[in-house]
């Protein structure tokens, strides 16, 4: 297992908002890569418990959002720019999952995986995208997920999901370089967290970790790091591009 990397200030003086920062994922840990990298973070999700215990441990302003309400995304960005006066960087990390075979798999279940992880990054992207043309700058990053190109067994919806955030980063990525906005997204293979073992099994979780050169999963500040740098002037050249945080080869 790698060190943990510390701060460098890639995010001095900066506006972050993540969404879906509830938990042990991916999204807590950017909100704490962030804090470390100098930035003022402001996190969300949907749980309200959830939120307020992640936002309580990091010191953060937590703001309750559902990415599948128009205006509770609305809200969001309001919010952050009535308080900090810009938006900087925006994680759009809300997404969810299942497992279900197409020959079962049922509208609502297919609606609403669609509905939260590309609908819901369709809405924080198109909010966000409007605060930062306004101010003339700003950056979007994406949690979208390998899956959205590799086939895998019962994952029909999320795929088509993730790969529906890939066109969309790329599209808005062309739209944003005009009024100085780069979007851009990270493409995780596996990154190990507790929800993530709750809701798949030993034996998947070891089949897929037997596929990565390294062995093992990521570790959720592994991907935070690739988020970090997206997000940062480091990528000031890069817009609409997702890069894949995967040691996973065809």
């Amino acid at each position: 297992m790698p060190d943990y990397v510390p701060g460098h200030g890639l995010l001095k003086d900066k506006v972050v908002v993540v969404t879906a920062a509830a938990g042990t994922g991916i999204g807590f840990a950017t909100a704490k890569k962030a804090v470390e990298e100098g930035a003022t973070v402001v996190v969300s999700d949907w749980h309200e418990r959830r939120l307020a215990e992640a936002a309580a441990s990091l010191g953060l302003r937590g703001i309750v959002c559902d990415v599948t309400q128009q205006d509770q995304v609305e809200h969001l960005i309001s919010s952050v720019v009535a308080e900090h006066g810009r938006l900087d960087v925006m994680v759009n990390n809300a997404g969810l999952g299942g497992t279900a075979e197409l020959v079962d798999m049922t509208d609502e279940q297919w609606l609403r995986v669609l509905d939260v992880t590309l609908n819901g990054t369709f809405r924080c992207t198109r909010a966000a995208l409007r605060q930062m043309k306004a101010q003339g700058s700003g950056v979007i990053v994406n949690n979208s997920s390998v899956i959205g190109w590799r086939a895998q067994e019962g994952q029909a919806h999320y795929a088509a999901a993730k790969a529906g955030v890939n066109a969309l980063t790329r599209t808005a990525g062309v739209e944003g370089a005009k009024f100085g906005v780069r979007v851009n997204a990270v493409s995780p293979s596996i990154a190990m967290h507790a929800f993530l073992a709750k809701v798949t099994t030993d034996e998947l979780l070891e089949e897929l970790s037997a596929k990565e050169a390294f062995g093992r999963p990521a570790e959720p500040w592994e991907v935070a790091n690739v988020i970090v740098f997206l997000a940062s002037d480091y990528s000031s050249y890069m817009t609409g591009e997702i890069v894949s945080v995967s040691s996973q080869h065809p």
